[in-house]
């Protein structure tokens, strides 16, 4: 939200105090108050009819402090809040600051404000300068505001999931969950968390509507603000992105790990196509006839009967037999997932029964809450009701004990604001926060019956602390290469913001793609951390495009399978540290300045450089970092190798698609590709690229993130690989090209690059 008319004015209507000197402070051993004034005092009368605002710092974790600004603290506390966790931290207070491990926040004494934040060598990486702190009063009520300074070159990432430039600065970005599809500023997973090149992160810590001018009102700072009377906000010392995101998921949680059986290929319905049991053994059985290994399918919202969302009953129209189909489907190596969201239509036999017990959201007259949109009738259940959590989960653990193993939580993004939570919530924190519950109640359900590490969803919403539910996908995008493209930018920006893992739309979901989108499309969503092929109105098997988009889906599916050792291995990294298994070029490469707007390829995991391409002609044109890099999958007439830095043009087919190697990378490959779930330390290949001397640690999981290590060292051509703790192990000579290395509980095959 903009205050200000242009640098000097403000907006005609709005008043704004700043702090004008510190005034006072005091101590604790882990906390600094700090009063200031907002107008300056030369003599007692000036402390009379003036404001005196109350800046509070401490100390949730190392590197990490909170300031909370406030004008009035008489207010009564409002709910919900985030969860965040605190951790043992050796603080340091003195008069004028406050130092959390490496990280200090220092008042300027005297008569010029100023608040610095300081990294361990004492240098400035931001502050709250002149006019930063402000309370405002103005015709739509009372805020509170705070301004980050932005260093020269210095750009901010984050906000959650956002579909226009990687770049925040410049954009105005509004934190409350809408339904607006990925082509507008609106976005189904709001995140008030951001991060820069400048070494720190930030989170604000409200759970309602934050609003961001990212240096666009004035350009050499973050702005964010919040109703009310009081801001609360923590930095995050980094110094790189990967340190920020790793103490950030320590403050807010991290993944769950998936099980490995998700990363594999999932086919759905589709939305309002017509399907029955018949489409289903047609769909998997073709898919099986042509050497397409699917892992799970998915029955979107018409497996139960129109106006009944939800009902959680399969209409017996098309599926007489959910049981005996549940169980087919999983002889065959399938594994399910359904549909669902938290809104009851009125024509469900739910809608009386939760409107009679209380379990559904209230006006303030105590009328439930009731509109047309999406269902007609429907309510929402109330998740702040113990009891009403519990009897929705209940409905979905019926579904599991018939066999479902997965479900896909739509929706929880359109939350009113006018109505009445049974625990007496805030509407306008609780409109952002409901994903939270909702999700919550849904993996817990499935994470009870099924044990750690065997939970997963599809879901859509979510705000801080979602991460720990995966997985997200992006929403409804259109099936045109630029929605591709928006997509990825939506992924980036949400795995840039804590979210381990994150898939999309093969294809796109409204219309039906061409052949080409398609094709591209699906390199894309195979080399994403979940894969999943879903339309709207058309159906999203490969066949019905064209022969090659059969050979296309199968190449890509076997390739991921082949590398399920290594990004299971990204995995296992994402739920133990938090970083993403997708991570944008900026988060790999923090010190390459020509990586800081690129936000058309990503790194899947450590190693693996990958660059969708977003035209029917194979036309691509990309970014390689610093080293020599190697094709995964050459492209016909280009060199194997590259020499960063550098911008790369190149031509690619369907088959292909630019995925390279960094230098010095051990990538361990399986010996299936028939399916992503089996044990990746049976027959294991270790392809090294260009291996440099020292030592590495190549961690292949098991599927329940025990580990096999390897170890591979270089010195003076030769190259040494062991298990960790083997007494003999194996020695090779660089030039060398297969060399078969056996051993008591793993085969492992080396292959040179």
């Amino acid at each position: 939200m903009k205050f200000t008319d242009g640098y000097w004015r403000k907006r005609a209507g709005i008043t704004v105090l700043h702090p004008a000197h510190l005034q006072d402070t005091a101590t604790t051993s882990d906390t600094l108050t700090v009063w200031a004034a907002t107008r300056p005092i030369t003599h007692r009368g000036d402390t009379l009819n003036s404001a005196l605002l109350t800046i509070e710092c401490s100390a949730p974790a190392p590197d990490v402090i909170r300031v909370t600004v406030s004008n009035y603290t008489g207010g009564r506390p409002r709910t919900p809040n985030f969860e965040i966790s605190s951790s043992p931290v050796e603080v340091s207070v003195d008069q004028y600051s406050l130092t959390s491990g490496a990280l200090t926040a220092r008042f300027t004494p005297g008569e010029k404000w100023g608040l610095d934040f300081l990294d361990p060598d004492g240098r400035r990486i931001t502050g709250s300068g002149w006019k930063g702190i402000g309370v405002v009063t103005g015709p739509d009520g009372d805020y509170v505001h705070e301004q980050l300074d932005l260093g020269v070159g210095h750009v901010v990432y984050g906000l959650g999931e956002r579909f226009g430039p990687i770049v925040k600065n410049g954009q105005t970005v509004d934190i409350w969950n809408e339904d607006g599809g990925t082509s507008s500023e609106q976005s189904y997973k709001n995140v008030p968390f951001y991060f820069t090149n400048g070494g720190y992160g930030v989170l604000v810590d409200h759970p309602g509507k934050v609003s961001f001018e990212v240096a666009s009102e004035m350009v050499t700072r973050t702005q964010f603000s919040v109703a009310g009377q009081s801001l609360s906000y923590l930095v995050i010392y980094g110094p790189t992105p990967a340190d920020i995101l790793r103490k950030y998921t320590a403050l807010t949680g991290r993944p769950a790990l998936p099980p490995a059986w998700s990363f594999g290929l999932w086919l759905t319905t589709s939305f309002t196509t017509d399907y029955d049991e018949e489409t289903v053994n047609k769909f998997v059985g073709g898919m099986a006839d042509r050497d397409l290994p699917l892992s799970v399918f998915h029955f979107d919202c018409f497996w139960m009967r129109e106006f009944n969302w939800c009902d959680f009953e399969w209409d017996p129209r098309v599926f007489p037999d959910p049981e005996g189909m549940l169980k087919r489907l999983a002889d065959r190596g399938l594994r399910t997932c359904l549909w669902l969201n938290p809104y009851i239509a009125q024509r469900s036999p739910l809608f009386a029964e939760g409107a009679s017990k209380g379990y559904l959201l209230k006006r303030p007259n105590g009328d439930v809450f009731q509109w047309d949109l999406w269902q007609a009738g429907m309510g929402l259940v109330d998740f702040t009701n113990p009891e009403a959590r519990e009897w929705y989960a209940g409905k979905l653990r019926r579904l599991v004990d018939m066999g479902v193993d997965s479900f896909k939580s739509d929706f929880g993004e359109r939350v009113p604001t006018d109505v009445v939570w049974h625990d007496g919530s805030d509407p306008e924190r609780m409109h952002n926060y409901y994903t939270q519950l909702y999700n919550e109640v849904v993996f817990e359900v499935l994470r009870e019956a099924k044990g750690e590490g065997e939970a997963v969803l599809f879901a859509r919403s979510a705000t801080v602390g979602g991460q720990q539910f995966p997985v997200h996908w992006g929403g409804d995008n259109s099936s045109t290469f630029e929605s591709m493209a928006e997509s990825l930018r939506g992924g980036l920006s949400l795995t840039s913001s804590g979210f381990g893992f994150w898939s999309h739309d093969i294809g796109g979901f409204e219309g039906m793609p061409d052949p080409a989108v398609f094709k591209r499309w699906i390199a894309f969503g195979l080399l994403s951390s979940h894969s999943r092929l879903h339309g709207s109105s058309s159906y999203r098997v490969p066949w019905l495009f064209d022969e090659e988009s059969v050979d296309v889906l199968r190449s890509f599916t076997h390739l991921k399978y082949r590398l399920m050792p290594y990004i299971f291995g990204a995995a296992v990294e994402a739920h133990r540290t938090g970083l993403p298994v997708m991570r944008s070029m900026p988060i790999a490469f923090p010190d390459d300045p020509g990586t800081t707007y690129v936000d058309r390829q990503y790194m899947l995991g450590p190693d693996l450089l990958v660059a969708p391409v977003f035209s029917a002609g194979g036309e691509v044109s990309y970014y390689v970092p610093s080293g020599r890099w190697t094709r995964y999958l050459p492209a016909t007439g280009e060199a194997s190798e590259i020499e960063g830095p550098c911008w790369v043009t190149e031509t690619h087919g369907f088959a292909t698609a630019p995925l390279l190697v960094r230098p010095g990378a051990v990538i361990p490959v399986g010996a299936r590709h028939d399916r992503p779930d089996y044990d990746f330390r049976d027959g294991v290949t270790l392809h090294l690229f260009h291996p440099q001397p020292g030592r590495t640690a190549v961690v292949v999981p098991g599927q329940t993130a025990t580990d096999t290590v390897f170890t591979v060292s270089v010195d003076d051509g030769t190259i040494t690989v062991g298990r960790m703790g083997d007494a003999l192990p194996w020695r090779v000579r660089l030039g060398d090209t297969i060399t078969e290395l056996a051993a008591d509980e793993d085969s492992c095959t080396l292959t040179l690059g």
